[in-house]
């Protein structure tokens, strides 16, 4: 299947909260820049064109795609703290058990007017985070040379030289 690569510099914020909000396919363009903005992300379609598969070194930490059982909105699922999961649920209305998934590792974020766009992005860094923590040292050594740390749990892609 495809496979396209992050930029590696951030192509943009949706608007503030107070202001326009995204059409529902404005929230999943908006769910994939902040996907791919991430250091080393990937993006690819094993399930057809419809369910975008964002991996870190082969691994996923994200899947965004559209199911009616679920929501009539956009849905992303990512990985979570196990112990943050039920947290996430009990707390936040556009937060659900990850459907399809392991239910102790992963929620679904429902992509709609409610969802608090700082905390979505925040939860998609999150599940990036999770993954890269899990990956061998080997690999995660080699995601150093696309981040710069300003502060600590935080990572912004570096911009390159043409920017």
């Amino acid at each position: 299947m495809g496979d396209q690569s992050a930029s590696g510099a951030y192509r943009g914020r949706p608007p503030a909260q107070g202001s326009v909000r995204p059409t529902p396919d404005g929230f999943a363009q908006w769910c994939r820049e902040a996907c791919l903005a991430l250091p080393g992300s990937a993006v690819d379609w094993p399930w057809g064109p419809d369910s975008h598969v964002f991996r870190i070194h082969g691994k996923m930490f994200a899947l965004l795609w559209h199911n009616a059982r679920v929501s009539e909105h956009m849905i992303v699922n990512l990985k979570a703290e196990p112990d943050e999961v039920p947290l996430l649920i009990a707390n936040y209305e556009v937060v659900g058990p990850g459907f399809h998934m392991n239910k102790r590792h992963w929620i679904t974020v429902e992509l709609c007017p409610a969802a608090d766009l700082d905390f979505v992005e925040e939860l998609i860094e999150d599940s990036y985070d999770n993954v890269v923590a899990g990956l061998p040292a080997r690999l995660r050594s080699s995601l150093q040379s696309l981040m710069v740390q300003p502060s600590p749990g935080r990572y912004l892609a570096v911009p390159s030289a043409g920017a």
